[in-house]
């Protein structure tokens, strides 16, 4: 009655506005399609980033070719590290990864470089995690998988 009427923003505003604060983290920088769903400001407060990161824990393995990253809070290292992912059934993606990372692995990283990581097989929204977990043999399986697949 009194007031004025609560606007409810849709998660295309939360977008754009994130892309304006932060253009480097646009879907066009991140180098993805109009379909992926952004990157959230703060992932801790956000219960869909908490239910995605969760889910990528236990996804499927692949690999991915670092291209690179940008810095989302300089308070902690959190970094969005941008893949080139190859999975073990022959598809290829740009991934997203959204990580803190400690001061070490940050300087440690490279573009180039190749890293294990998770994704959702049954969303395919460009959201990746790295796979820190993930077994050495398994890894090294995989890669050879796909190094004879590119062969042939």
């Amino acid at each position: 009655m009194f007031g004025r009427k609560k606007k409810r923003h849709d998660l295309n505003d939360l977008n754009d506005l994130m892309a304006q604060l932060k253009p480097e983290l646009s879907r066009e920088s991140l180098g993805v399609g109009p379909n992926f769903p952004g990157v959230a400001p703060n992932p801790l407060l956000s219960g869909e980033a908490r239910k995605r990161t969760a889910e990528l824990r236990t996804g499927a393995l692949a690999l991915g070719v670092l291209v690179d990253w940008r810095e989302v809070n300089a308070g902690s290292p959190r970094v969005v590290l941008m893949f080139d992912v190859e999975t073990a059934d022959g598809s290829s993606f740009r991934g997203v990864a959204d990580e803190d990372l400690t001061i070490t692995e940050l300087t440690r990283l490279a573009p180039g470089q190749t890293l294990p990581v998770r994704y959702r097989p049954a969303v395919m929204d460009h959201y990746v995690a790295l796979a820190r977990d993930a077994d050495p043999a398994r890894v090294q399986q995989l890669s050879d998988e796909i190094a004879r697949r590119k062969r042939t």
